[in-house]
């Protein structure tokens, strides 16, 4: 967001929703802006809002290196998280500032998906109205003024591929069903583990893995769809090189070494093109086996 609007959150209005904020900062519409004037519109064109993504792998376990720094340095307005292996009541808002929302999977310390916002939500919803797949808490929406961000922890298809025809001919075909409900409403963000690696571009050794999980032609087939539906892949707006990864093996010194995959997104309908400012990877943060991803958007909220 922008630092005219970040100051009234840091005063102590992030209770506030938009229309209460725009009314303290634009009481009445003015036609002509000069420095202390702000009207409506004008607001909303130098508005910046900053969302990032982890898969931390356990909140409790980022918590305890170094997750609530991570936040005070990066200042997003909204965080989402997977992979928070959290129950249910079992964790208070660890961050001061932020409205929270949950969905836990109904088995204790596993899944799970949160986000933190400092801008209220219009509505949250968890699932996707399966029930097949809604057990396990791995979406989360909140429903914004301007679009719907879709928080999401894609089931991983296993080692043995035991969960691939799952994964391929399920779980893929319904969340993007799903996605397409959402955008005929409005704009839709979504972003998460997505557990794939779209291209070979992608990860360090794509010949050899060609037939494991997370690089199977069905999963790619699954990202294939979301781009064919007029999604866009965020960081390859920006970055067209090799070695820009997401997650590491623990084994063998593998993140030291940068032997990676690619596996985390955020993803855009089209018509948020032209509102993305910069979308990036912050793999020099630790406390996971994946790192952070993030994205700026400007004139939207």
């Amino acid at each position: 967001m922008s630092f005219f609007l970040k100051k009234f959150l840091f005063f102590g209005y992030a209770h506030l929703d938009l229309n209460l904020l725009i009314d303290v900062v634009c009481p009445e519409p003015v036609f002509l802006c000069v420095t202390s004037l702000f009207c409506l519109e004008c607001v909303l064109a130098i508005m910046e809002i900053k969302i990032v993504s982890w898969n931390v792998n356990g909140i409790r376990s980022a918590m305890r290196q170094g997750f609530l720094d991570f936040v005070q340095n990066e200042k997003p307005d909204i965080v989402c998280l997977q992979e928070i292996k959290a129950a249910a009541g079992g964790m208070k808002n660890p961050l001061e500032g932020y409205f929270d929302f949950w969905n836990h999977a109904q088995r204790p310390g596993y899944a799970g998906t949160a986000i933190f916002s400092r801008i209220k939500p219009l509505a949250v919803n968890n699932g996707i109205g399966v029930s097949k797949h809604d057990s396990e808490g791995r979406v989360l929406t909140a429903e914004y003024k301007d679009f719907f961000l879709v928080n999401v922890y894609v089931p991983n298809s296993k080692r043995d591929l035991s969960r691939l025809n799952y994964r391929a001919k399920e779980w893929d075909v319904d969340f993007l069903k799903y996605l397409k409900t959402l955008r005929k409403k409005k704009p839709v963000i979504f972003c998460g583990d997505l557990n794939v690696a779209h291209h070979e571009i992608d990860l360090t050794n794509p010949k050899s893995n060609q037939k494991n999980h997370g690089f199977t032609p069905q999963e790619r087939a699954g990202f294939d769809a979301f781009v064919k539906a007029g999604f866009t892949d965020t960081f390859r707006e920006f970055e067209k090189g090799p070695g820009h990864y997401t997650w590491w093996s623990r084994l063998n010194n593998c993140r030291k070494r940068n032997i990676g995959w690619r596996i985390d997104y955020f993803c855009i309908s089209s018509d948020l093109k032209k509102f993305l400012k910069k979308a990036w990877i912050l793999n020099e943060v630790n406390g996971s086996d994946h790192c952070p991803v993030g994205i700026v958007l400007k004139g939207v909220l």
